[in-house]
């Protein structure tokens, strides 16, 4: 039988040798994430000294060079491995942000901009890669859960330093949270070092991978199943930006409802998505559930809130009734976000052949980038025809993914749809006959 590290298969979750430093490196880069990302344009013009205008034309265009370079991330990871080019990525950052506050002209902040922003995007990339690089089997929905959780708590803790360093400091503070960024980056870096990757004997013949790396993205291309995953997860992609484009416009424009509120819903999703996040994957880890349908029962999760929401912008019901339904479709909202981001993850980790994951989960997440490139757009159209309608879309959207999930569970690997280590099964089925039987 293959052992893991620290437990055999029969156990279903691997030990990952390092797993508490990967996490606690990720808790601590989400904290500098959080202390920039909800002043992002703000951040830049104090720290740089240029005009907003410029400060978001230069974002735009890096960020934009960022989406077409996680092919090349993708590339890279399967070349090299996921770890150094995570290391790599968290050196790059941490090496932008520091010089921040040195790039004052128009040149030598675009400079910055493009390299951190290169490594800004491919990021999730590269950390989803090194997930499947050092678990196995239901540790990779684990580490999905456990990752989100950190994620978000993190954030949420970044953005409150952040407030406290303004308050203390006023609009000088930004360049101190810029250091405090990189400080971030690279201590996170020299924590992920630790990790190691999981040994697992192999169960088939190692010389297929080499060719399959050869051939690069067309392999990706070629695999009809997982690009028909890509395309599903599109569908909840859209509905992931929902609570951070749509829900703000929706609430001033349509319900006329006070501003705080989208404050309240923030605060609500983050809170559960840190406290209960892990308490939530592991019930549904545990509960045996394929990870298509439990992706599934989260985009029917997801659906439900959309649906909750036309019946509230149909209604208009008083101010007090309102915050109740709201908070009330935020709270389902979320936990559809907390059944199907673990399952989804390690759906296509483990969907991905182990020579190729990079390109793999590169072609993968441009689904979410994509949505999230799109969702503005969308969704402000939509909204300017009826307050209602992109509720519909969604809920159509993540409708079809639920179902196009249970169609697509037979056609993906049999170790991608099952958390628990398909080597057990394997390894029984070639067993060898004891010599009486023979």
């Amino acid at each position: 039988m293959a052992v893991f590290m620290g437990k055999t298969a029969a156990s279903g979750e691997a030990k990952v040798a390092g797993e508490r430093s990967l996490l606690l490196g990720i808790g601590i880069s989400s904290v500098g994430i959080g202390m920039y990302i909800p002043f992002s344009l703000v951040f830049f013009h104090h720290v740089t000294g240029l005009s907003l205008t410029v400060v978001g034309l230069v974002m735009t265009v890096t960020g934009l060079a960022g989406l077409a370079f996680m092919p090349l991330a993708g590339a890279a990871v399967d070349r090299f491995g996921a770890k150094r080019v995570n290391l790599l990525l968290y050196g790059i950052r941490a090496l932008g942000f520091a010089l921040y506050p040195l790039a004052s002209s128009l040149p030598a902040f675009a400079a910055v901009s493009l390299v951190t922003a290169l490594a800004d995007r491919s990021f999730s990339v590269v950390q989803q890669s090194l997930i499947g690089e050092v678990a196995r089997g239901a540790a990779r929905d684990r580490l999905q859960a456990s990752t989100r959780a950190l994620q978000n708590a993190g954030m949420g803790a970044g953005a409150l330093l952040v407030s406290g360093v303004l308050a203390l400091w006023g609009t000088g503070g930004f360049t101190y949270t810029a250091w405090g960024n990189s400080l971030a980056f690279a201590l996170a870096g020299l924590l992920v070092g630790r990790v190691r990757a999981v040994r697992v004997a192999p169960v088939v013949p190692s010389a297929g991978p080499a060719g399959a790396a050869a051939a690069g993205y067309r392999t990706v291309l070629r695999d009809r199943p997982f690009l028909g995953l890509t395309a599903v997860n599109f569908l909840t992609a859209l509905g992931y930006s929902a609570l951070s484009v749509l829900f703000p416009l929706y609430l001033s424009t349509w319900l006329r409802a006070p501003d705080s509120l989208t404050g309240a819903a923030f605060t609500v999703n983050t809170v559960l998505c840190a406290g209960i996040g892990v308490l939530i994957a592991g019930r549904v880890r545990r509960s045996g559930a394929r990870r298509t349908r439990s992706a599934a029962l989260g985009a029917l999760l997801f659906a439900a809130a959309f649906v909750g929401q036309i019946v509230l912008g149909t209604l208009r019901p008083g101010q007090s009734a309102t915050l109740v339904a709201l908070l009330a479709i935020v709270v389902v909202y979320t936990l559809g976000e907390l059944v199907h981001s673990p399952s989804g993850g390690a759906l296509s980790v483990s969907a991905a052949p182990e020579a190729v994951r990079g390109r793999y989960l590169a072609t993968y997440q441009l689904s979410y980038s994509l949505a999230g490139a799109l969702a503005p757009s969308l969704f402000t159209a939509l909204l300017a025809v009826d307050g209602r309608l992109p509720w519909a879309v969604l809920a159509v959207a993540a409708l079809g993914a639920a179902l196009a999930l249970l169609r697509l569970e037979r056609h993906l690997p049999a170790e991608a749809v099952h958390a628990e280590p398909t080597v057990v099964r394997e390894a029984a089925a070639v067993a060898p006959v004891p010599a009486a039987a023979a």
